[in-house]
């Protein structure tokens, strides 16, 4: 079982997410506060995997309280739903603790996969935000970055053909279900080996994959 709590400053999208999260037999939220104060006192009393903290504008005061609770409950991962895709608020808000973050144009299954991945201490982010962390680590690469770091020396030997062919397929932009398409392979094949891939590269995020596909020359930009 996955115990969630709910913060959101608005009661009706809080309700909303609630339902859904209740048909889910696997997470039981235990908490749902409107306020920083009761979160805060709320939460020592609770056993809480993963906290869902919605903003409509992420604040620096938001920024602080995201600092505050990762200090108060270290084994409280955050996943941030909002809709402020300023890349300085996005990389901030992860600099902060958050471990996820959804934007508000997400699907809606995606809240589920995010708090599955995040309790299996793997980062979560949608799509945009992925972009933005992409487009920020691809800007401030030197011409001779890959010459300067050791952290990914050969590492993609430990890979085989086939992974490298589906990372290769990834980093085009195809869904797992065109990459299966294309290679005549189930969905399920196609996730295990992206599975295998982060296991054996020590990888936590589709971020670093994309960062480690880069470096070495497996995909283009």
């Amino acid at each position: 079982m996955i115990y969630t709590a709910l913060f959101n400053r608005h009661k009706l999208i809080m309700q909303s997410i609630e339902y859904y999260l209740s048909t889910n037999d696997e997470i039981k939220n235990v908490l749902s506060v409107t306020d920083k104060e009761t979160l805060v006192e709320k939460m020592k009393d609770r056993i809480i995997n993963v906290l869902i903290m919605s903003f409509y504008e992420i604040t620096h005061n938001d920024l602080d309280m995201i600092i505050a609770l990762r200090m108060k409950y270290p084994k409280t991962a955050i996943l941030v739903v909002a809709e402020s895709l300023r890349d300085d608020i996005v990389i901030k808000t992860i600099k902060a603790g958050a471990k996820g973050f959804l934007t508000i144009d997400s699907e809606i299954s995606c809240l589920t996969t995010a708090i599955y991945t995040i309790r299996g201490g793997h980062d979560y982010y949608s799509e945009s935000i992925t972009h933005i962390l992409l487009q920020r680590y691809i800007n401030t690469m030197s011409p001779n970055a890959q010459a300067d770091s050791d952290d990914y020396n050969d590492d993609s030997q430990a890979l085989s053909s086939r992974q490298i062919e589906i990372l290769k397929l990834w980093g085009d932009g195809l869904t797992n279900q065109e990459i299966a398409d294309k290679l005549f392979i189930s969905v399920r094949t196609v996730e295990t080996h992206k599975n295998h891939i982060m296991q054996k590269l020590n990888l936590k995020s589709s971020v670093d994959l994309m960062k480690f596909a880069i470096r070495n020359n497996i995909i283009s930009i």
